[in-house]
């Protein structure tokens, strides 16, 4: 070993030998009291156990809407990234991303983020991609096709018209 390389100061700590005479210090009950369960071996409860009390957990209402069963966590994918490891021309899929290994297999959700630049044409497919990512994917010639947002202008195009039907009416009984 070299001179140069040393361990620092409390880095190598000893570890206590319990239960092995009085001069250790930690003989006789070895730090686990005089009598009762927890002195005993295998003797500990369960979290959240209250010596046999109604615990917390049980004692509080179970009221309301938990929406923690259905959230979806996006994992989010920079251009910088998708930039090392595209073709030009490619499709990107989650199943892409997943063969790539830029996600994990088990990733469900992923959006595409605007940090870095992208310089190949690629078509985004089935894929969250934000407002400053879609703006460079289609600056560098590629497409962003999403179900989300066909979805979306489906109903935003059934609401414009609708209004426009209303304003129609509007200003006819203003001229009137």
């Amino acid at each position: 070993m070299s001179p140069e390389i040393h361990v620092p100061a409390g880095a190598k700590k000893r570890k206590r030998f319990r239960g092995r005479g009085q001069g250790n210090g930690r003989g006789t009950y070895a730090g686990r009291g005089d009598k009762g369960q927890n002195k005993r071996s295998g003797g500990k409860v369960r979290p959240g156990f209250e010596g046999g009390q109604m615990p917390l957990y049980r004692r509080v209402v179970k009221k309301g809407f938990s929406n923690y069963p259905f959230k979806k966590e996006y994992v989010g994918l920079n251009l910088r990234e998708l930039e090392n490891k595209v073709q030009d021309g490619e499709t990107v899929t989650l199943e892409s991303l997943q063969q790539k290994g830029l996600v994990k297999k088990s990733a469900q959700y992923v959006k595409l983020l605007g940090e870095g630049e992208l310089t190949k044409k690629v078509t985004v497919q089935g894929l969250k991609v934000s407002k400053s990512a879609a703006e460079k994917i289609q600056s560098a010639g590629g497409t962003v096709v999403a179900p989300e947002a066909a979805t979306s202008e489906k109903s935003q195009g059934s609401e414009t018209g609708d209004q426009s039907k209303t304003e129609g009416t509007e200003s006819d009984e203003s001229e009137s």
